[in-house]
C-alpha cells in the first residue's frame, strides 16, 4: 500500500507538471492544438501497451459497449480542452480548486447515471464541498467573472466520464477502456485540431516534447497505483495535485493565492476525501 501512495503522489506531481506546460503553451498556441498533439503521443503509447499484452491490439480493441466506449474518449477529450482553456483564463490555482469538487459531483450524478443511492451523510459532505466552491467562485458579488464557471464545467465533464468509466467497467477491462481512451480521443482531436495548426518555435518543440513526456509518464505512475493498492486506499492521495499545482501557479506564473480559496478548497478537499472513503466499490 504504502508503494502504491507513492506512485499516487508521483502521478499527482506529474500530472501538475503537465498542467503547468499546458498552460504555458496554451497561452501562445490554440488549445485544440496543444490537445491534440499531447492525444497522439497519448494514443501512441496506449497502442504502445496494448501491443504487449496478450492478443495484440485485436484483444485491447474488443468491447461489449463500442458506443460507451466512444463517448467516454469524447467526453475526456473535451474536458481536457476546457481545463486548459481554464488555465488560461483563471490560472492554475483557481482551476484546480474548483475542479477538486469533481468526486462530489460523482456522487450528486452516480443516482441518475448507475442507479446508485447516496446516504444523507454523503449528500450532507456534497452540500457542503459545493458551499466551498460557492466560497471560491463568489457569486453575486461585483468581483465574480463568468469565466469562472469554466473548471467547474470541467469538473462536471470529469465527474460524468469517470461515472461511464465505471458503467463500461462491468463490461470491459480496465485495458480495453485505456485503449479506447486514447484512441477515441486522439481521432476526435485531429478532426479539431488540425484545423488549427501553426507552426511551433523551436523551443516550444522541447516543452510540447516535455508535455507528452509527462503525459505518458503520469499515466503509467496512475496505472502502477492502482496495480499496488486499492482505488480507495490510493484515490484520496490524487488531491495533492492541488499542492503542487498552487505551488507552479504561484511560483511560475506569479498567481494569488485569496483566503476565500483556500477557505473554499479545503471544504471542498475535506468533503471529497469523505465521499470517497464512503464510495461504493
Amino acid at each position: 500500500m504504502t508503494r502504491g501512495i507513492a506512485m499516487m503522489i508521483a502521478a499527482a506531481f506529474v500530472f501538475a507538471v503537465q498542467d503547468g506546460l499546458s498552460r504555458y503553451l496554451a497561452d501562445a498556441y490554440s488549445v485544440y492544438l496543444v490537445v491534440m498533439i499531447r492525444y497522439w503521443f497519448f494514443a501512441a503509447f496506449v497502442v504502445a501497451v496494448a501491443l504487449r499484452q496478450p492478443g495484440g491490439l485485436r484483444a485491447a480493441a474488443a468491447t461489449d459497449a463500442p458506443f460507451l466506449q466512444v463517448v467516454r474518449g469524447l467526453l475526456l477529450a473535451a474536458e481536457v480542452c476546457v481545463m486548459v482553456t481554464a488555465f488560461v483564463l483563471l490560472g492554475l490555482v483557481a482551476s484546480h480548486a474548483v475542479f477538486a469538487c469533481y468526486p462530489l459531483m460523482i456522487t450528486a450524478l452516480a443516482g441518475p447515471v448507475l442507479g446508485e443511492r447516496a446516504g444523507w451523510r454523503r449528500w450532507l459532505a456534497v452540500l457542503a464541498g459545493f458551499l466551498g466552491v460557492l466560497i471560491i467562485l463568489r457569486p453575486g458579488i461585483e468581483a465574480f467573472s463568468p469565466t469562472a464557471v469554466v473548471p467547474l464545467l470541467s469538473a462536471a465533464m470529469f465527474a460524468l466520464y469517470g461515472l461511464l468509466t465505471r458503467r463500461v467497467a462491468r463490461h470491459d477491462s480496465a485495458s480495453v477502456s485505456f485503449f479506447w481512451t486514447g484512441t477515441v480521443g486522439a481521432l476526435a482531436m485531429t478532426a479539431v485540431g488540425i484545423w488549427h495548426w501553426e507552426p511551433l518555435r523551436s523551443d516550444d518543440w522541447i516543452w510540447m516534447g516535455a508535455l507528452c513526456l509527462t503525459g505518458v509518464s503520469g499515466h503509467w505512475l496512475l496505472i502502477r497505483a492502482y496495480d499496488l493498492s486499492e482505488a480507495s486506499e490510493v484515490q484520496p492521495f490524487a488531491y495533492v495535485s492541488l499542492v503542487f499545482a498552487t505551488a507552479i501557479g504561484l511560483l511560475v506564473f506569479d498567481e494569488t493565492l485569496e483566503w476565500q480559496m483556500v477557505l473554499g478548497t479545503v471544504i471542498i478537499v475535506a468533503a471529497g476525501i469523505f465521499t470517497l472513503r464512503r464510495q461504493p466499490a
